[in-house]
């Protein structure tokens, strides 16, 4: 049995330092990539809160196909450069969005979200997947939340 639990009162850098120790230690040694991502977005959704999404897209054929996650039913292909799982997927970079709509040809999986951050996993140069977040609350994420999802995304990559 595993318990993880973030601490009440932590700064968000402490909460992501608490994450990825936990990641870490739950994927250690374990060769499915599925599992890990499953077991990645539960953690995701456990510590971070204030989400009504969390999980993966995984690259499969050119496209984003949809991978484990926390949340409501969701869109299973995304096209790359389409949306904000699709940028990320295409520039290799993180994306950090205040406010969906504001952003151009968000997709909107579910009606209830109003910020994001995506993180693309990077293995050997190469997007392998993205790590998505939803929140229902505008401005949701800050810099805290993109440096440490990044730094999740880091130490996963050759676990998934």
């Amino acid at each position: 049995m595993y318990s993880f639990e973030p601490t009440p009162g932590q700064t968000r850098a402490e909460l992501h330092a608490d994450l990825l120790s936990a990641a870490s230690a739950l994927t250690e040694g374990e060769p499915d990539a599925v599992a890990n991502m499953a077991n990645v977005a539960a953690l995701i959704a456990q510590f971070m809160g204030d989400l009504n999404w969390a999980g993966f897209y995984r690259m499969v054929g050119g496209e984003l196909v949809l991978g484990p996650f926390i949340g409501k039913p969701a869109c299973i292909r995304i096209a790359l450069g389409k949306g904000v799982c699709g940028t990320a997927a295409a520039s290799g970079e993180t994306q950090l969005v205040p406010d969906v709509h504001a952003f151009p040809g968000h997709i909107a999986c579910d009606a209830a979200s109003r910020s994001e951050l995506v993180v693309p996993v990077i293995r050997d140069g190469v997007v392998i997947a993205v790590i998505d977040l939803d929140s229902p609350s505008p401005a949701r994420f800050d810099a805290d939340d993109a440096a440490g999802i990044e730094a999740l995304a880091k130490a996963i990559a050759q676990r998934i």
